[in-house]
């Protein structure tokens, strides 16, 4: 299945893909993802009953869609997860995973755009698979973890290179503002199969920057939730993005930094495209609410 938080008629929805149509989970709004991934199985048998019934569905074409997740709690991103991402940057290989915090404030939908902000003009991409968790949890084994996680989506972990490396945590340059694209929806673990085993790709215009596979992933997800569930717990709605591979434009001679008007559109298998242009960062973005 694949979940979905879209904009109908000027109200905020979730439900699922199928095809080119969108079914509602309700019309009134009542849930947002979050609440309706902690309803659990419950919640997917009466979306499952609402698809077979045919009702209420509604053309792709009359819907925006929005980040699945519109402000999770949790949003962790974890560096030097791909071997060849390890090599283009002369780093070793980590004994433990390396987690930082991507702020929730920084989550964008599918054709939104990215702000370069005007602060710094080292604005780079990172194509990665994320998952989402589904269950409140602590102390996960690995072999339970596939239990514990809703399903999978894309994310982009738009990075500001030079506020990057201001701070050895690395979470001012991960979490400006729309530098934190997710989407195009969820999609749930029956429909992934492998998660291990996805192609991912990474466009900038017509520049293929990144190709890679999620197997050549150095801690895959299933350890990552027992790792982090160890110190905290997981909560329905947290998402965690599992690194990049090599081809970033930091890396690249001359730089590939993004800049306005660029499209930037990552593929993963099984899931789909999340595509975002880029803009300079808009006058009205400084105010004092």
């Amino acid at each position: 299945m694949k979940l979905a938080t879209f904009l109908y008629k000027q109200k905020s929805l979730i439900g699922a893909v199928v095809d080119d149509q969108v079914i509602p989970f309700d019309l009134k709004g009542s849930l947002n993802m979050m609440q309706f991934l902690g309803g659990g199985s419950g919640h997917l048998k009466q979306l499952q009953e609402k698809i077979d019934s045919g009702k209420d569905r509604i053309d792709l074409a009359d819907v925006e869609f929005l980040a699945p997740i519109l402000r999770p709690g949790k949003f962790f991103g974890v560096g030097l997860n791909y071997a060849d991402h390890i090599a283009e940057t002369n780093q070793e290989k980590p004994e433990y995973p390396t987690f930082f915090n991507k702020q929730s404030t920084c989550v964008i939908g599918p054709g939104q755009a990215i702000h370069r902000p005007r602060v710094s003009e080292k604005l780079d991409y990172e194509g990665e698979l994320g998952f989402v968790i589904g269950r409140r949890c602590r102390h996960v084994t690995k072999e339970q973890a596939k239990n514990v996680i809703a399903g999978y989506l894309i994310c982009n972990d738009v990075t500001v290179r030079d506020w990057q490396a201001r701070s050895p945590t690395w979470t001012l340059g991960k979490s400006f503002d729309t530098h934190g694209p997710i989407g195009p929806w969820i999609v749930t673990p029956d429909e992934i199969g492998n998660p291990h085993h996805l192609d991912i790709k990474t466009w900038v215009n017509v520049d293929l920057r990144q190709s890679s596979n999620t197997k050549h992933l150095i801690f895959d997800c299933y350890y990552l939730v027992e790792y982090l569930s160890t110190a905290m717990t997981l909560e329905p709605g947290d998402i965690i993005s599992t690194g990049t591979s090599s081809g970033v434009g930091v890396k690249m001679n001359p730089r590939g930094y993004m800049k306005p008007g660029d499209v930037v559109r990552i593929e993963i298998e099984k899931i789909g495209v999340l595509e975002n242009p880029v803009i300079e960062e808009p006058a009205d973005t400084a105010f004092i609410g």
